[in-house]
């Protein structure tokens, strides 16, 4: 397991960086960032010593292996909009979102896997078209329009519940200050999450609930409980372990939108303003810790699939 774990590291190197190429060059598209700083009170002959001074004078091949260079030193650049250093930013923001993915993965998992096995076991009753209805529900409802719906109930009919920020300001801030402004954004992610992956359990464990070693189990006398939880999950685990490894960068691209709309002080509420004023090292930072997310997950679902199944071995 080691050495596969060295392995898909350094096949990882030359995929970032070929993902670190192509946002680069996307990105050089959209114009040139100091356009933002055009206008009555600052001069064009300013504007150019601002671009050469930033290395935007130069051809985009060059300016990539500056930004490529200043990266090998551990330096992410400093953004254009605010003068601070990229990695800083990055690193007071990275926490409310971890915290908001983390927990809303987390309640995904308790909401689907025991629902999907339900679903399941109980195929063709009441209970499993409710709780397919619901995952349909879930999945099709887009993000933000659900967020509006929970902001206008819970917040402007109830107000009982805090819809922008992490904290209440003006107020000392606590654990349940924290959960209250979490509970909205959490329900809005976990609930798409968790409506596409009961399907996928209901299907996997419907798949395994027809093996022959499961009846063989149940003949010998074995609680239900145990046959399904123990001998029919565990050998249901991979395809869902798949369906969660992707959950991660699609959870992680998803709240960008979400800490938008809730105002959580978050990476998506740092990327979006950094995108609106085109501020260039901003956005390939975030690019950077999305790619590296993306193999990260990739990587821990191989690592699980040999938790789940100890047949699975890598070479």
């Amino acid at each position: 397991m080691f050495k596969y774990i060295i392995k898909r590291i350094l096949i990882a190197i030359p995929v970032l960086l070929g993902i670190t190429v192509i946002d680069f060059f996307l990105m050089s598209l959209a114009g040139n960032p100091l356009q933002m700083l055009q206008g009555a009170r600052i001069s064009q002959e300013a504007v150019e010593v601002k671009r050469i001074a930033l290395g935007l004078d130069q051809p985009v091949y060059i300016q990539y292996f500056m930004w490529l260079k200043q990266l090998i030193h551990g330096n992410l650049g400093v953004s254009m909009k605010n003068y601070q250093p990229v990695a800083a930013m990055i690193k007071t923001y990275i926490g409310p979102t971890l915290l908001l993915m983390g927990t809303s993965l987390i309640v995904s998992m308790i909401i689907a896997i025991p629902a999907g096995i339900y679903s399941a076991v109980k195929q063709y009753s009441p209970g499993d078209y409710t709780v397919v209805t619901l995952s349909f529900l879930g999945t099709s409802v887009p993000g933000f329009f659900l967020a509006l719906i929970l902001i206008y109930l819970f917040t402007i009919k109830l107000g009982i519940l805090p819809s922008s920020g992490m904290t209440t300001l003006g107020s000392k801030s606590g654990v349940w200050d924290v959960i209250k402004h979490m509970i909205m954004p959490v329900i809005v992610l976990a609930s798409s999450m968790a409506g596409n992956n009961i399907r996928y359990i209901r299907s996997s464990m419907l798949e395994i609930l027809d093996k022959e070693y499961l009846r063989t189990a149940k003949a010998k006398g074995i609680g239900s409980f145990k046959v399904i939880n123990k001998h029919g999950l565990r050998n249901a685990l991979l395809p869902v372990i798949t369906v969660f490894g992707m959950e991660i960068p699609m959870l992680f691209g998803g709240a960008i939108i979400i800490e938008q709309v809730f105002s959580w002080p978050g990476l998506g509420l740092m990327t979006m303003s950094a995108i609106i004023n085109r501020d260039y090292p901003v956005i390939m930072g975030v690019c950077l810790i999305s790619a590296l997310v993306v193999l990260a997950a990739n990587l821990l679902t191989d690592i699980l699939y040999a938790v789940a199944d100890p047949t699975i071995q890598y070479k």
